[in-house]
């Protein structure tokens, strides 16, 4: 593959000269990451792993922790270069993290990492009315496209702690000018350079494994949503033209990293071929005009068909995943957007689709032109020139996706016992409350505790993106050891205290992490410029505790929406749950993910368990809600929890 970036793209690092002065300036105008003290992030780490390792293997790491940060050792060394690196940097760990977390990924994008939105089940009756949608939408996108364009979108503020402060908005504006661009070992996040060329006035419709270019702007006229209709019925007939149809190129970008990187590199030597890439590398978005899929339309169905098209023989190769957003309309109904991660959090995806969701439903479909039909130009159908090398690789990538689809276990639950509401006249925090749920729900189902994932936004700060909060905490864990253990003394009493000692712990971690305290990051830093340094890497990278503190078996992410739809990701490693939440103020829909070659996991064992944990807590609740005492620091964080833990991140082994 070329070492060359094409011309109109950069990496993503070096986009910040490209951006508007205004952006940039508002960005400056917010603090930056703090790198937290040294021997904080090493006790906090100690703490956070002594319940979960066999004693005598703690003890080693208590060593080898205490080593590395002696006075004049190579803790300090690499504190001292961190702090150094602030200096000089937007965020000292932004690259590190990108690449940790993403790019040097070398998983397949679908379930693997590319979280999903699912719309409510629309109700076509016919083909046509699926291309109304279709073009409803695109009219949409193209509103919110023109905000952006326009420094319009209002800034972000911090809810509950805090309250009032900007957040980082530089997020959104990688929404649709941005592009995963595939390498042998590690992928780069390019973006449109707009002083090189044009801002793109095109996206690219998906229709029978075919890519057409749709111009949303032609002669300096955007289309208004009957050109856009007229457009897509016309892509339609196209695509049903079994003379013109070309093999599903699609399917290669749903394969391994390493893999797709190697294809494309082969389909790059034909100039036909490098035409196609770069009109879907430049284009706004993608619409996958999706057939029906044969399933009836539960909400599980819905998620998986939105995480992997159902694979080589359904809609699995109407998908171009490099892409950030793919807006995806089935014939049958089912809808949504698929998203590739890398260059925003989920809370920015559940914006710009509640934006488009709301702008549907506001604004009242217009299918009304002034101009005729005659002068639109026909859409343009992609051209790819497949050699054998080709053929045999997309026979590969059909069955590694197809090997993915019957490997996924989902179940999308819909608990109805109570909500949000409930649990706010508890005096506590949803998110914490959840989260310790989760918690007891894994001890019951694999008796004992493990790493666990949940992102928190550290957006308060420029070019933030996430950090994590380890919600398996000593305190979650004494909790689930009195409501499981039958031989336990404890009264109901004690057993609320142990779960208020529970809530509290996860208060407090998160709001470390909202503020740039916690211990993920700074340990990927160290790690990191040792490795600049060219050191050997640290022996406290290699203790098996590190190890096994990166391996997040229970990945998970609070995702509320103001407008019906759910999100929902895969697990992050093989023997893991994905477990996605999105509380509402009368139910809370959950989104379990496993894989079935895993005889460990099981959704569906999950999500009985889960339901059954929340019916326990919530009848100690009421027994002992005389006794329930308000936390002032749990309700003021409780606002800002449902926005910081929004951002679902998903994505290099071992992390979410």
């Amino acid at each position: 593959m070329p070492s060359i970036l094409p011309k109109w793209q950069i990496t993503i690092t070096d986009t910040h000269g490209a951006l508007n002065k205004a952006l940039v300036s508002s960005i400056q105008g917010l603090p930056k990451l703090p790198v937290p003290p040294l021997q904080q992030t090493l006790d906090m780490y100690l703490n956070c792993m002594r319940h979960l390792v066999p004693e005598e293997q703690y003890r080693r790491t208590q060593t080898i922790t205490d080593k590395f940060q002696a006075p004049g050792g190579l803790g300090e060394l690499l504190q001292k270069k961190l702090l150094e690196r602030k200096e000089v940097k937007a965020n000292w760990v932004y690259d590190y993290w990108l690449e940790d977390m993403y790019l040097n990924n070398r998983l397949a994008l679908p379930v693997n990492s590319s979280p999903a939105m699912v719309f409510p089940k629309q109700n076509f009756r016919a083909q046509s009315d699926a291309l109304r949608f279709a073009a409803h939408l695109i009219s949409g996108v193209l509103e919110y496209k023109c905000l952006l364009d326009g420094h319009a979108l209002p800034v972000d503020y911090a809810r509950g702690q805090l309250a009032g402060t900007p957040l980082c908005m530089e997020q959104y504006y990688r929404l649709f000018t941005s592009y995963r661009l595939p390498g042998p070992k590690t992928d780069t996040l390019v973006a449109q350079k707009s002083s090189v060329m044009p801002e793109p006035e095109h996206i690219i419709v998906a229709c029978k494994n075919q890519f057409f270019v749709l111009d949303v702007v032609i002669n300096f006229r955007r289309l208004n949503e009957r050109d856009l209709y007229t457009q897509l019925q016309k892509i339609r007939k196209m695509a049903e033209s079994e003379e013109e149809r070309l093999p599903p190129i699609g399917l290669l970008t749903s394969d391994g990293r390493t893999e797709w990187a190697e294809a494309r590199s082969i389909l790059v030597k034909d100039s036909t071929n490098r035409d196609s890439l770069d009109m879907i590398e430049r284009c706004l978005c993608l619409v996958c005009l999706d057939e029906p899929c044969g399933l009836e339309m539960s909400d599980t169905n819905r998620a998986m068909m939105m995480l992997h098209g159902g694979g080589k023989n359904k809609n699995g190769a109407n998908r171009w995943y490099d892409k950030p957003m793919q807006f995806v309309v089935g014939a049958d109904g089912c809808c949504g957007v698929v998203c590739e991660h890398s260059p925003f959090e989920g809370i920015v995806l559940v914006q710009c689709t509640e934006y488009l969701l709301k702008y549907m439903i506001g604004s009242p479909s217009k299918l009304v032109r002034a101009a005729s039909v005659s002068e639109l130009p026909a859409p343009r159908r992609l051209r790819w020139k497949c050699s054998p090398e080709i053929q045999a690789c997309l026979t590969t990538s059909a069955d590694k996706l197809q090997r993915l689809v019957e490997n996924l276990d989902m179940n999308v639950y819909k608990f109805c016992g109570y909500g949000k509401e409930f649990i706010k006249k508890q005096k506590m925090s949803p998110d914490a409350y959840i989260q310790v749920a989760l918690q007891f729900a894994f001890y019951k189902c694999h008796g004992r505790p493990v790493a666990t994932y949940e992102s928190a936004s550290i957006r308060r700060f420029q070019h933030g993106r996430v950090d994590n909060i380890r919600s398996s905490t000593a305190e979650a864990l004494a909790f689930v050891k009195a409501m499981t253990d039958k031989k336990s003394s404890l009264t109901d009493a004690e057993k609320m205290e142990k779960l208020w000692d529970a809530i509290k712990a996860q208060t407090n971690y998160t709001i470390l992490a909202i503020t740039g305290m916690a211990i993920d990051n700074h340990l990927l830093g160290l790690r990191e410029i040792a490795k600049e340094l060219n050191l050997e890497k640290p022996e406290i990278f290699t203790d098996e505790t590190y190890i096994i503190s990166n391996q997040f078996i229970l990945s998970t992410s609070q995702v509320p929406t103001t407008v019906e739809m759910f999100c929902c990701y895969g697990p992050v490693v093989p023997n893991g749950y994905g477990a996605c939440y999105n509380p509402q103020s009368g139910h809370i829909i959950f989104c379990v993910s496993s894989f079935r070659d895993s005889p460990e996991t099981s959704s569906d064992m999950f999500v009985k368990a889960l339901v059954e944990c929340l019916g326990e807590m919530q009848d100690l609740c009421q027994i002992c809600n005389t006794q329930a005492k308000p936390c002032n620091s749990t309700e003021r964080t409780e606002d800002n929890m449902h926005q910081c833990s929004a951002c679902i991140h998903h994505e290099s082994v071992g992390k979410l």
